[in-house]
């Protein structure tokens, strides 16, 4: 599966466009997630970067936090022949949406 298709890179916006935004009403475009672990990767922005694509996102693994992170970061991780996947079925909103239906919370 290819994590990150042309389309879904145009539609991230660049790195810090949101940052005007109070974290919970920022929008997630994209979540990525790890199905050996419980690790989760909501992607809010991202831009091309020396070869890579950058990204900010809220992330749910040991901890849950803010953060940065890379696509080959995420296309590097595999365990028992087990990927970082891109849930197909994500419906983008801001980011307190997304927690309330991903998580009831």
């Amino acid at each position: 599966m290819k994590l990150l298709t042309a389309e879904l890179r145009e539609q991230i916006p660049p790195l810090y466009s949101q940052e005007q935004l109070q974290l919970q009403e920022r929008m997630v475009h994209a979540k990525f997630f790890f199905p050996a672990r419980n690790w989760t990767w909501f992607v809010t922005e991202g831009q091309e970067s020396n070869g890579d694509f950058m990204m900010f996102g809220f992330v749910i693994g040991f901890v849950e936090e803010w953060g940065y992170f890379s696509l080959n970061e995420l296309e590097a991780i595999e365990v028992d022949r087990l990927t970082v996947e891109r849930d197909l079925y994500f419906q983008p909103d801001i980011f307190k949406k997304v927690m309330a239906r991903e998580y009831g919370s």
